[in-house]
């Protein structure tokens, strides 16, 4: 394989995860907690977009369980973002782990 090839490839490949990165970041992803009381919506870079609490959740008694449906309802969408980021980066890499994707 010539270097120019090499050289084309890289670029192409630069291009393609260009892209994959523009539509993580306008992805959105939901994650919810609480039987769905909790509900948050990141965008597929891992962003917080959203938050929404059914008032039913809202006990002021139980504070610390709202929070902890909160923190869980985010990781939930946070882990489901990753997910997404993986099996698009994996598909423009090959799935090669590259440095910083």
């Amino acid at each position: 394989m010539s270097m120019a090839n090499l050289q084309r490839m890289a670029m192409q490949m630069q291009q393609s995860v260009e892209r994959v990165k523009q539509e993580l970041a306008d992805a959105r992803v939901d994650g919810s907690s609480g039987g769905g009381v909790v509900k948050a919506v990141v965008t597929g870079d891992q962003k917080l977009v959203s938050v929404a609490i059914d008032p039913s959740a809202v006990d002021p008694a139980d504070v610390e369980m709202l929070q902890d449906l909160i923190v869980a309802a985010i990781n939930d969408a946070l882990r489901a973002a990753r997910e997404l980021g993986d099996s698009k980066m994996a598909a423009v890499t090959g799935g090669l782990r590259l440095p910083g994707m």
